[in-house]
């Protein structure tokens, strides 16, 4: 069975919304007419245009007339061929993940199965999740939370939906709503002050056995991380998420060492080679590869199964399209070191929802996995082809 065409959607917003959301969704075609989705997991930040050119190059080098069955040997051509995946990073890999992902689809379809069972089986039956990122509020509209009460309302709606576990980086909005998204610097006594009254209503409105992940998303570097850390600690923080940048991972081996907190990462750590200086130097208990990123579900369960023998746990990176989290729910109902999975606020939304013809969504705080075959997920061809368009076919 082999590629004949890939068509990349490198998705626009038809709304105003605050901040930029571009998921590029991939979808593969076969010459026996079977189909698989995928996702480059660059829909936030800078750099879904590069993400979606990668993939175009990608499939037009390697992909187009190759082998569906033989995924593992299409992904080492492109890894050691394309030069710049093997460095890791934001560029080639993505373009790896989106094929990866929609091959694996493909070959459920093929086979009638799901793809949790390609990946070895069901080990769990129910995926526990947590809101995530509910300083954006928990609700259609997207929102800059910034007052005391404001945390404490939506964590008590997040509970009243089921949710027992919440996601926050109370560090994002200042006193008057406006974004601060660096803080390299120690903090002020005033600022301290604002992120423990933020997260002292958190905590008041999930009771003392509720969970709280604290999310930094890099913008501290040791001194304030450590601050921090120590500041929040009688919170009772599950764990603490990327508290420093990830070029260097002796960053956080500090912060690991000297901070009371447990420690998370990965959604910027790129496959085994990216995350083999952190199991080797224990720094974090919880590993979050992002599917999307680090070379689809080959890579993604390798690194699962690499962190396992670590003792090291994995809540998978979610922020992108429903597509995304269909793919991280297949691998995390098949690996024994999951933890929790992670719902973003985004996945509320209808201009994220509308792009899938399934809405993804859990059932007082649980997931089940899709029981379709392959990813159990398609897209949504009126909404996708509202948005620029690039398909690669045979010359």
């Amino acid at each position: 069975m082999k590629i004949v065409s890939v068509e990349i959607f490198d998705i626009e917003m038809q709304e105003d919304i605050i901040i930029p959301w571009h998921p590029v969704l991939v979808r593969v075609t076969t010459d026996e007419g079977l189909t698989g989705v995928g996702e480059v997991a660059l829909a936030y930040g800078a750099g879904h245009s590069a993400g979606a050119a990668a993939t175009k190059e990608v499939a037009e080098r390697f992909v187009i007339g190759a082998n569906v069955w033989n995924r593992e040997a299409l992904w080492e051509k492109i890894y050691r061929s394309s030069f710049w995946a093997q460095c890791g990073g934001p560029l080639i890999l993505p373009a790896m993940s989106a094929i990866d992902m929609a091959l694996w689809d493909i070959q459920g379809k093929a086979l009638g199965v799901p793809c949790y069972q390609l990946l070895g089986g069901k080990t769990n039956e129910k995926l526990r999740c947590y809101a995530s990122q509910i300083q954006f509020g928990w609700s259609e509209k997207y929102e800059h939370l910034y007052k005391q009460q404001e945390y404490y309302d939506v964590t008590k709606k997040v509970m009243e939906l089921g949710y027992t576990c919440v996601k926050v980086d109370p560090l994002l909005m200042d006193r008057q709503g406006k974004r601060h998204p660096s803080h390299t610097k120690y903090f002020s006594h005033e600022q301290i002050e604002m992120f423990r009254e933020r997260m002292a209503a958190i905590r008041e409105a999930l009771g003392p056995s509720g969970e709280i992940i604290l999310e930094v998303h890099s913008a501290t570097t040791i001194p304030s991380a450590l601050q921090l850390g120590e500041a929040l600690e009688e919170y009772g923080i599950y764990y603490y998420e990327e508290p420093v940048a990830y070029h260097d991972s002796k960053l956080q081996d500090i912060v690991s060492r000297r901070s009371p907190l447990r420690m998370a990462a990965g959604e910027r750590i790129f496959g085994r080679n990216g995350m083999r200086a952190y199991m080797e130097d224990r720094s974090i208990e919880v590993l979050q590869p992002d599917i999307g990123l680090v070379g689809g579900l080959t890579e993604a369960k390798k690194m699962c199964d690499y962190a396992y023998t670590y003792d090291v746990l994995v809540q998978a990176h979610v922020c992108g399209s429903p597509v995304a989290t269909a793919a991280a729910l297949h691998l995390e109902t098949a690996i024994p070191n999951f933890l929790i999975h992670e719902h973003h606020s985004h996945a509320l939304k209808h201009y994220n929802v509308e792009l899938c013809d399934i809405d993804l969504q859990p059932v007082d705080g649980y997931f089940t996995v899709p029981e379709g075959p392959g990813l159990g997920i398609n897209l949504n061809d009126d909404v996708v082809n509202r948005s620029p368009k690039v398909t690669v076919t045979q010359a």
